[in-house]
């Protein structure tokens, strides 16, 4: 499988060069040359298939020969040694819950696999590689614990300071090892910024990867849990709906390309808070990047989401097509505070911030008696405390995932602009 750059102008790629590079010499996301459906049969059956064996069939094209079959199967099932329920809410709606992993987010997958892809490729390189990445909540995590101890590869978290939950921040400060966090001086944007011109930086980016979404190794195994919630909930045959609460939009894009593979969905939401960026493109066609708010939802505090891009190849950068299988809705904090008090009061569910916008989406949507709705649930509730026990009358049980960081102390170095980066990277 070869990967070419969206930006046009740069080399192709395979897929150990495009997981190591992690974006194209001219700034571009790379993307897959081909992509081929799965046999119809695959899909008729699903229901008989493991969910390592269903990963195996669904990833195994956009990687080829580059990892050896044995060696895949065992990345895979690593990768989702948990998982992944679609819990019903009410008659026509489910919560697909991503967050039974190490730490509890739906970034627990791509994580995970990149983390082994990296390793597996870096395995007889003589020099360390250095993973570079941004957050904005749970990737920062998701990665420290993916790459924790991975042989031949260092860490650099940035993240903005003062603008994700305590636990989060937890999470990506108090592992040390090989994983290093930078408190970024900015919002979210600032440090997807500074990760980008990092890569743009000849002195120093022939070291670099990121294990943001913009990397083909993180974005692609998130297609796997669309097929896992398919699975589920095929024998009801429903039309299926999902909502994802978006920020990047590396989740949704993932679930668009299972789409393209054959899995039958009739519309993806793209949930968003108040950083309307693409909400507002499918209104009036111009796509207007802007600088992100901080919101309680704050994992999708994105103003440029970068994986836009793939979703506009995928649908030959047609509106007209892409609006046929996708809608995209804006809500505000309120909005979603006063859905997370709906859904438990009347279901007896516990929804964070990010779900409660999917959840939102899907009403906004107005399902159809013949449809069935399922909303992601990205993270779990405990990871945004304050905001779900100031919202709701209970008191969040913490899980031993979470308790084992709580006590733990914060390390994290504190930059304000992209020369402090470079000369941290530097040394």
């Amino acid at each position: 499988m070869n990967y070419f750059s969206l930006n046009k102008s740069s080399p192709k790629a395979s897929f150990k060069q495009a997981v190591v590079n992690g974006i194209a010499p001219d700034r571009g996301l790379y993307y897959p040359e081909s992509i081929t459906p799965l046999s119809q049969d695959f899909i008729d059956r699903i229901s008989e298939y493991s969910n390592e064996e269903i990963a195996f069939e669904v990833i195994k094209q956009f990687i080829g020969d580059e990892i050896p079959a044995e060696k895949l199967k065992e990345i895979i099932k690593k990768t989702i040694s948990f998982e992944f329920p679609v819990v019903t809410i009410e008659k026509n709606i489910g919560s697909l819950e991503l967050y039974h992993g190490p730490t509890m987010a739906f970034k627990d997958v791509g994580a995970r696999f990149m983390s082994q892809c990296l390793e597996y490729f870096n395995q007889d390189n003589k020099d360390d590689i250095t993973v570079l990445v941004a957050t904005s909540g749970d990737t920062g995590g998701a990665v420290a614990n993916g790459f924790l101890n991975a042989k031949g590869v260092q860490v650099v978290i940035l993240y903005p300071s003062g603008k994700v939950s305590d636990i989060q921040e937890k999470q990506l400060t108090t592992l040390g090892n090989n994983i290093t966090a930078l408190e970024v001086d900015g919002v979210f944007d600032d440090c997807q910024e500074m990760v980008k011109s990092a890569f743009l930086d000849e002195e120093i980016s022939k070291k670099l990867t990121s294990a943001n979404s913009i990397n083909v190794a993180r974005w692609l195994p998130q297609m796997f849990y669309f097929f896992f919630a398919y699975k589920q909930v095929s024998a009801q045959h429903k039309d299926i709906v999902f909502s994802v609460p978006s920020g990047n939009f590396g989740n949704i894009c993932a679930g668009l390309l299972a789409q393209k593979l054959g899995l039958p969905v009739k519309h993806f939401i793209a949930s968003t808070n108040i950083n309307d960026t693409v909400p507002q493109y499918l209104v009036n066609g111009i796509y207007s990047p802007k600088p992100s708010k901080a919101t309680i939802s704050n994992a999708m505090d994105v103003g440029n989401p970068s994986n836009f891009i793939r979703i506009q190849e995928l649908f030959q950068n047609n509106l007209t097509q892409l609006k046929a299988s996708f809608s995209s809705f804006s809500f505000s904090d309120h909005e979603t505070k006063e859905m997370m008090k709906d859904i438990y009061n009347k279901f007896n569910y516990i929804s964070e911030p990010h779900g409660a916008i999917g959840y939102l989406g899907l009403k906004k949507h107005s399902l159809h008696e013949d449809e069935f709705g399922i909303f992601l649930e990205t993270a779990h509730p405990v990871k945004f405390l304050e905001v779900v026990e100031a919202t709701l009358p209970i008191s969040v049980e913490i899980p031993s995932q979470i308790k084992k960081v709580m006590n733990k102390e914060k390390a994290a170095i504190q930059i304000a602009s992209y020369k402090e980066l470079k000369t941290f990277l530097n040394s």
